[in-house]
């Protein structure tokens, strides 16, 4: 297991990496649409639909992305999309969790179908839009997300259940804990004021995220901050409840040793959409 995934985890870096620094966005963002794809089959398979079926709603999602780039959508502003979709992602992903794996089950297929097509093409859009911005920019948010993990990770196998005995989501993730998700916030903190740091000194073309939220104050971006990694673990939850009411273990075998794509872009699928909210605003 160790073994693939070690290879897995090579072999995406090396198609990742050279397209993520190229200087135009397209070749990241074409390889992204790809992963979106993917993605959304998973999507179809776990809530029930058939292999041809799911592989349709591949192709939905596809040709929405394909439909969104050609009509200029990537470069235009969209700070009102992206309002909305924060407000979504807070409520919904709050209402999903607070009712449980039964209710999710329990919600129209085709209503369940387009929630989770919609949250992919959006983030995809904003993956698209952040690239534009710049690689530093796109990078330091994909650092967030990966850092709270690690945080959360390392803090919950240290600390878990010795500060609050209740489980973070007991029903629904039983191994995550509160202080895996204090200890997420605390790194995604250091992380942010060293990047900060690193664009004062390095003077990048574009600045990071973490440089764009420091415009508005050193408060501003403590919220922020905490805010982005508390979603990021909204994501891995609501996906975790997913897989639960499907009663599977990964979203898929695409990733050999790492499961689905869902599996690992889960926390990107609010933090890309809310991290464009911030900086439209």
């Amino acid at each position: 297991m160790l073994k693939q995934r070690v290879i897995t985890a090579v072999v995406l870096l090396l198609v990742l990496l050279p397209a993520l620094f190229y200087d135009g966005s397209a070749p990241f963002s074409v390889l992204v649409l790809l992963f979106m794809v993917a993605a959304a089959w998973e999507w179809g398979r776990l809530n029930g639909y058939s292999m041809p079926a799911s592989c349709l709603v591949g192709g939905v999602c596809a040709l929405l992305c394909a439909s969104l780039w050609w009509d200029g959508w990537v470069a235009q502003p969209l700070p009102r999309l992206w309002l909305v979709t924060g407000a979504a992602w807070v409520l919904l992903g709050g209402w999903v969790l607070r009712a449980g794996v039964p209710a999710w089950g329990q919600l129209d297929r085709s209503f369940r179908l387009g929630l989770g097509l919609l949250a992919l093409v959006l983030t995809w859009l904003a993956v698209a839009q952040a690239k534009l911005i710049g690689t530093n920019f796109l990078l330091s948010v994909f650092a967030l997300v990966w850092v709270a993990d690690i945080g959360a990770y390392f803090a919950g196998r240290t600390w878990g259940g010795r500060l609050v005995t209740r489980k973070l989501a007991p029903s629904i993730s039983p191994g995550k804990s509160w202080e895996g998700v204090w200890g997420g916030m605390v790194a995604v903190l250091l992380l942010a004021w060293a990047w900060t740091r690193f664009d004062l000194w390095a003077q990048p073309a574009v600045p990071s995220f973490y440089s764009h939220l420091a415009g508005r104050g050193v408060v501003f971006v403590v919220i922020a901050c905490l805010f982005m990694a508390a979603m990021s673990v909204v994501g891995d939850l609501i996906e975790s409840l997913v897989k639960r009411s499907a009663g599977v273990k990964d979203s898929s075998k695409l990733l050999p040793g790492h499961g689905g794509v869902l599996d690992r872009v889960d926390a990107l699928l609010p933090s890309l959409p809310l991290a464009m909210m911030l900086y439209s605003f």
